[in-house]
């Protein structure tokens, strides 16, 4: 396989040099997008107790607030993921970083309103915070794909999925502050704030590769070096029916929800399982603070690992699920060692691995998009992914509740969480054995 250079010559793909590093500006922009994002759904987790206490809130209150996140969560995949596709990049990520930040100041606006009016408020302002967050990875993934050939992809998409993890490291490191000295009205403000800053950013520094006044001619043709594949606008229907689409959002389906799980259930497991090590909930940061980072590790390795293997000589099929079978063995320790070791650093490390686990076996997940689907129907796989990613959150919130005060305790939790990645690589290969991109060819009889 050749690719045309500059001066007309066949340069073989697999020397090609990119010439500039322009693209990598873009893969930070996006990093930071993500990151911003877990720091704006993340807040609510910190203000619970405030909440709680100025307006008389109950669990089911502050539940039913992260329910209908949820549900319009899943939404936003899918309403954005068309959007982005139709649109684009740019304007698609700009409107959903401006819906979630708008809607995230107007969780602060309520504080103003009468307390009787406060809950219904805010449960509405926190629900299109979430409609808008479903537009992140569409559109970062519809980046990715516009913006790295195939053999980058998953390191770019690696990199700004570790945004992830830095998100869920500042929120505590930032929100209480605001909190104690300003009041949970600031903390918001402080937040959103951020997000706001990003798009002053994303608006002049972003366009397409070959629009870019910041792009040399040889990082262009580095960008562009994959096979061309006319672009063509395709039908909801006729991505949601493909085969290829369901390989990446069953995976999502089964994976998701572990990663719900480490971000909304581990300071309570902390300090239910190590309440003499941790003290109070204050005491469940730093640990949690480490899990996230060893996931930061883990999130960048597992872009680099496939992408290296492709670069070896391996073929995307080989390199991808070699990844996630590797991935999917480091998070059986998990399942276990639950009941078999009771040191909190010791578990700390095991749910560590496996959080950086998660992160690189998503990071290649994530990837099939573009490897499965032309980059006219990125967003729109994107967009069923997330939905399904977040349906299976939903069902993961409630099994949790379940095993919680029915089936003692986090054990199950555990071990379901422990082998459910060995379960999605199977399905994924079950229905796509070689990773072959969908085809798109109208026939003719």
């Amino acid at each position: 396989m050749s690719q045309t250079d500059l001066g007309g010559n066949k340069a073989p793909l697999a020397i090609m040099k990119a010439g500039g590093g322009y693209r990598w500006v873009i893969c930070a922009l996006i990093f930071g997008a993500t990151s911003l994002l877990y720091v704006d759904r993340l807040t609510l987790g910190y203000l619970k107790g405030s909440l709680q206490e100025q307006y008389n809130w109950t669990d089911a209150d502050y539940a039913g607030v992260v329910q209908w996140f949820m549900f319009a969560y899943a939404v936003g995949f899918l309403l954005f993921g068309q959007l982005i596709d139709k649109f684009g990049a740019k304007r698609g990520y700009m409107i959903a970083v401006a819906v979630w930040t708008v809607a995230h100041l107007a969780c602060a606006v309520v504080g103003l309103l009468p307390a009787s009016w406060v809950l219904i408020s805010f449960t509405i302002s926190y629900t299109v915070l979430g409609l808008g967050q479903g537009g992140n990875f569409p559109a970062a993934l519809k980046t990715v794909a516009e913006w790295f050939p195939q053999r980058e992809r998953s390191l770019a998409i690696g990199i700004f999925n570790a945004g992830t993890n830095l998100g869920a490291i500042l929120t505590p490191l930032i929100v209480p502050f605001v909190l104690i000295y300003y009041g949970w009205q600031w903390a918001i403000v402080a937040t959103a704030g951020l997000s706001i800053m990003w798009l002053f950013f994303w608006l002049p520094f972003y366009s397409k590769p070959a629009e870019s006044k910041f792009v040399k001619k040889s990082e262009l043709a580095y960008i562009e070096s994959d096979p061309f594949v006319p672009v063509r606008q395709l039908p909801w229907l006729t991505v949601l029916l493909k085969k290829e689409t369901w390989a990446y959002g069953l995976g999502k389906l089964l994976t998701d929800p572990v990663w719900f799980f480490y971000s909304f259930w581990l300071p309570d497991y902390f300090m239910k399982t190590f309440k003499d090590q941790v003290g109070n909930i204050a005491g469940t940061a730093l640990p949690i603070i480490i899990i996230f980072l060893v996931s930061d590790v883990g999130s960048v390795f597992g872009g680099w690992m496939s992408s290296a293997m492709i670069k070896a000589g391996l073929t995307v099929n080989k390199a991808r699920k070699f990844s996630m079978l590797i991935c999917a063995a480091m998070v059986l320790p998990m399942a276990a060692f639950i009941n078999l070791t009771h040191n909190m650093w010791a578990w700390v490390a095991i749910i560590g691995l496996a959080a950086a686990a998660h992160q690189a076996f998503s990071a290649n997940l994530m990837t099939l998009t573009s490897d499965l689907l032309p980059k006219s129907a990125v967003g729109r796989c994107a967009g069923i992914g997330g939905t399904m990613g977040a349906i299976g959150g939903i069902i993961m919130a409630r099994g949790v509740g379940t095993a919680l005060t029915s089936h003692g305790g986090y054990t199950i939790i555990f071990v379901v969480a422990g082998v459910i990645y060995l379960v999605g690589l199977l399905v994924i290969h079950l229905i796509s054995p070689r990773l072959k991109p969908a085809d798109f060819s109208i026939k003719t009889a």
